[in-house]
């Protein structure tokens, strides 16, 4: 199908294009930009007139819940959710059950989702078998099925020698571990340690749960010279300790979610369940840092942080809760009001949901890494157009997920995605 976007600011903050200009798009590929290609006839014209026209967005933290969990989340559903969201590329977490350690499991779930046209997956393999952390996967088999990358999920090591060993087979090989730092003893708790969480009495999860296990990741990378991305920051002193590796030059990366960026331990309220997440929501000066590195660039990405979760497992004293919330069809919104409320540039607030995750995936997206996350000729037609004067509310009912829970319920944000395509062709439109 020949597609022909005109008449919208197309923004591609890789390359710094931002200009009002004409894409043109055929067998998969963006053909054109800001020119007129020889001897084209659109099959479709799409008049982005006063919209933006964006790169697909790249999300690397969302569950699809398939296999194992289709109460709370299937793949039709949840890819449903991302195009709608302007998300065409997302990466999965191994904790499905069975647990991604299995080459046959990830050919499995990329078959499925390559079957329903829709988002792009790039599924994490498990670190170790069945996230138990006690014996590695067969990392390269894994790899050669589809994995970009090895993680343990929200299940921290209990080991530093099983750390250090899947550092070590890693760097070898020049595979990403992907960890989310929690010392597994000092994380048990349900919220931020801190006033709130003592007047509420609720278990409390201390900043050094955090910055315990990023001291080890960090020494353990000092001697293995293997690369690190880390999931979900989501404290001030975490973010100090990110800038400092950096600077000495760890080959690490990391990512906040949507929920960390904007919101503090204050949105529990009167324990709203909606609100309980992992990591928890910590107080302002976290809040705060957090922006701030996202702004500068000592957090690399945003993410949505996407886990439905059904009505039975929320609808539970907050303590009991199944922790997680909806959050794909949020996070352009989220960007675009951060960059708004912030004073952050349209550029940098794009950035963070493309260009950038795409490039923390680097190689690991083989053919699609000169492409993915960007808008550049004889790349893939992977694109959205944004509505940017539309704001919405966030309402349960008429969310694509089939997970419904998210604490931005209620919430007005900007931004409305009126299309979005994957491979060239209409995976998403807006009625």
């Amino acid at each position: 199908m020949k597609i022909l976007i005109q008449n919208g600011r197309v923004i591609d903050p890789a390359s710094g294009l931002d200009k009002v200009c004409n894409v043109a798009l055929a067998a998969g590929r963006i053909i054109a930009v800001d020119r007129d290609p020889k001897d084209f006839t659109p099959n479709r014209v799409i008049d982005a007139g006063g919209c933006l026209v964006l790169p697909g967005l790249v999300d690397l933290a969302a569950r699809l819940r398939e296999p194992g969990y289709e109460h709370e989340g299937m793949l039709e559903s949840e890819m449903a959710a991302a195009v709608a969201g302007g998300v065409t590329s997302l990466v999965c977490p191994p904790d499905t059950d069975p647990v991604l350690d299995e080459p046959g499991l990830v050919e499995m779930l990329k078959f499925r989702a390559e079957k329903l046209h829709q988002a792009r997956l790039f599924p994490l393999g498990a670190l170790t078998r069945g996230l138990a952390g006690e014996v590695l996967t067969e990392m390269a088999e894994l790899t050669e099925s589809g994995c970009v990358g090895f993680g343990q999920a929200d299940v921290p090591l209990a080991s530093t020698q099983v750390m250090q060993r899947a550092l070590q087979y890693a760097a070898t090989y020049g595979y990403t571990v992907w960890l989310r730092p929690q010392e597994l003893h000092l994380g048990k708790g349900v919220a931020a340690s801190g006033p709130l969480a003592t007047r509420l009495g609720l278990s409390g999860v201390p900043v050094a749960a955090e910055t315990i296990a990023l001291h080890t990741i960090f020494e353990l990378l000092k001697t293995t010279g293997a690369r690190v991305h880390l999931c979900r920051l989501s404290s001030a002193a975490g973010v100090d300790l990110v800038r400092q590796a950096k600077a000495a030059g760890l080959n690490v990366s990391c990512d906040v979610s949507i929920h960390s960026l904007l919101l503090t331990d204050a949105d529990i309220g009167y324990f709203d369940s909606r609100a309980r997440l992992t990591p928890p929501l910590r107080q302002q000066r976290d809040r705060d840092a957090l922006a701030a590195a996202l702004a500068d660039g000592t957090i690399d990405a945003l993410v949505s942080d996407h886990t439905p979760v059904d009505e039975d497992a929320k609808t539970l004293p907050f303590a009991e809760a199944e922790p997680g919330a909806t959050g794909l069809e949020l996070l352009l919104s989220i960007a675009l009001k951060w960059s708004r409320d912030a004073g952050v540039p349209l550029a940098r607030a794009l950035a963070v949901v493309t260009a950038e995750p795409a490039r923390v995936l680097g190689a690991s997206l083989g053919t699609l890494q000169a492409s993915v996350g960007r808008i550049v000729e004889g790349g893939v037609g992977d694109l959205c157009v944004v509505d940017p004067a539309a704001h919405w509310t966030v309402e349960a009912g008429a969310l694509a997920s089939q997970g419904k829970h998210t604490p931005f319920s209620g919430y007005e944000l900007p931004g409305r995605v009126r299309c979005t395509l994957v491979g060239g062709q209409l995976a998403f439109e807006r009625g």
